[in-house]
């Protein structure tokens, strides 16, 4: 079967050292040591599938996460990117961001969502990452607004997107299962009318960087 493409996709955004790429079969084995080093800093904040940490983040399990990102990227349901970072004169995988759930007609929103290695956090890897993936998806995606949905408790997450301007619209009560449990959710929103004026939301996050420096 052939698919059309789907607007936006595929695409690779740079911004300095951070590059957003779609993901390749070739990135299993540093996907799956990224996710299973950084088990105690991911696993609370994810949805789990059956399985355990070590099994579920396998080599072998990337390939049939690959397999539901091209699938989603190709009917337009999402735009999975592979978060990388160039230093030294070499690219490695960090992280992951994700615009998915994507509805279009009246609605024309998605869901961001995303994760990144702990060894990276705190560099500005990831708002820079979002700001990329949100400008790209208001611009060549065509759409018109993007949620995301914290848990109250996860402070690093809730940082990234209040720095990026979200805003906040909604508490979720028992929102998803995670972590044994049914979580509340901080619901957080932005529309692209509110970033145009800006020039965009990474350069609203450029300036924002700059005057915390």
């Amino acid at each position: 079967m052939r698919f059309r493409r789907a607007p936006g996709w595929p695409a690779v955004l740079v911004d300095g050292p951070v590059v957003l790429r779609p993901y390749r079969r070739s990135d299993a084995t540093a996907w799956s040591e990224i996710r299973r080093a950084n088990r105690e800093w991911l696993a609370p904040w994810e949805s789990h599938v059956p399985g355990g940490w070590y099994e579920t983040n396998s080599p072998a399990a990337f390939r049939l996460v690959h397999a539901d990102q091209r699938k989603s990227a190709r009917t337009g349901e999402g735009m999975p990117f592979a978060v990388c970072l160039r230093e030294n004169g070499q690219e490695r995988l960090v992280g992951h961001v994700n615009i998915g759930s994507i509805v279009r007609r009246a609605f024309c929103s998605g869901y961001v969502g995303y994760w990144v290695d702990s060894r990276v956090a705190g560099r500005g890897v990831i708002p820079t990452a979002v700001a990329l993936a949100v400008d790209h998806a208001f611009g060549p995606g065509g759409l018109h607004r993007i949620e995301v949905n914290i848990r109250p408790e996860n402070m690093p997450s809730r940082r990234v997107v209040e720095k990026l301007g979200f805003r906040e619209e909604a508490y979720h009560v028992r929102y998803m299962h995670i972590d044994g449990a049914w979580r509340d959710h901080i619901g957080y929103a932005m529309t692209g009318e509110e970033v145009v004026a800006e020039g965009g939301l990474l350069a609203r996050w450029h300036r924002v960087r700059d005057n915390r420096r």
